[in-house]
């Protein structure tokens, strides 16, 4: 007996290491690639740095001042947050609106799962390119809003028959939010759909007996079941908002034209490391940035993260 109880520990022991050991090699990755990154940029963020020759002189956190002093970086800080006040709320709500379409009994559900998911897996340069095509002011939008009568609807709130969304600085944000709203809520769909089903039909089946009605068994069955998946949506949504590069450069330019309406963070560390080569400031930028994203995390997870005691 003693013998099998010795055998069945050397077993454990050696799964153990087995496990360790494939894990050791990904978490090395992490830790060089990840948390490395992260300290030698702290690290390069105090000093004037050469890309040549490294540090130079001790800065100790003038960059930091630089950045919090400069206009066109607090313009971009304003622009970031905008957009993820607006982009974050529209965008979870649209996938939860198509998760709970096509995750009812419908005839062709599957299709229309591929049709909502298609335009997150398409390249996002090209179909940025294309709404600005879309949005210009002999584009399809301006004249199929007149072909329907529109013009004054749009006229009452200052936009003229050939308005350029994208290159007007009041809605050229606005006309980005739109776009990644489109494009990316396919994704949330998904989430929010695997989330739905792994909700038990029995509670389902007792708020129906209980007598609850749709709109009761949403808001108080559906709603508090789905605070996990709300959590890792609004997480993996608010990190890509203040992640977002590619279609601001696109719409605006290096610049974040017209006026600045575009430049955002990650596109003013663009500049500051690729075009004016100047990577110390460039890193206190991403560090920054870390900050930013942890602190929302932080208060995401206070938000959400915690399962609901009824």
């Amino acid at each position: 007996m003693a013998r099998g109880a010795e055998s069945g520990i050397m077993r454990s022991r050696s799964e153990s290491a087995a496990g360790y050991l494939f894990i050791a090699v990904p978490m090395a990755l992490y830790l060089v690639l990840q948390i490395g990154a992260i300290g030698y940029a702290l690290y390069i963020s105090a000093w004037e740095w050469n890309l040549r020759t490294g540090p130079v002189a001790f800065l100790g956190l003038e960059n930091y001042e630089r950045a919090l002093g400069d206009p066109i970086f607090g313009r971009a800080i304003q622009n970031t947050v905008y957009y993820t006040i607006v982009w974050v709320p529209l965008t979870m709500a649209v996938g939860l609106f198509l998760a709970l379409i096509v995750n009812q009994p419908l005839r062709g559900r599957t299709f229309f799962r591929a049709a909502f998911y298609f335009p997150a897996i398409a390249s996002s340069a090209a179909i940025t390119v294309l709404w600005i095509f879309l949005l210009a002011p002999a584009g399809l939008f301006n004249a199929v809003r007149g072909a329907l009568g529109l013009n004054p609807i749009f006229a009452f709130f200052g936009f003229g028959p050939l308005h350029n969304w994208i290159g007007d600085q009041s809605t050229a944000l606005n006309s980005i939010i739109v776009l990644n709203a489109w494009t990316t809520a396919g994704t949330f769909m998904l989430f929010y759909l695997a989330s739905l089903q792994a909700i038990s039909r029995d509670v389902y089946e007792a708020a129906a007996i209980d007598g609850a009605g749709t709109w009761q068994t949403f808001r108080y069955v559906t709603m508090p079941l789905l605070r996990p998946g709300h959590f890792f949506v609004a997480t993996v949504a608010v990190i890509g908002a203040l992640k977002m590069f590619d279609q601001a450069i696109i719409g605006g330019g290096v610049q974040g034209e017209p006026n600045y309406a575009l430049m955002n963070v990650v596109l003013y560390l663009y500049n500051a490391a690729f075009r004016q080569f100047d990577f110390s400031y460039a890193a206190a930028i991403g560090v920054i940035l870390f900050v930013l994203i942890m602190s929302v995390t932080l208060v995401q997870r206070r938000l959400f993260g915690s399962t609901p005691s009824w």
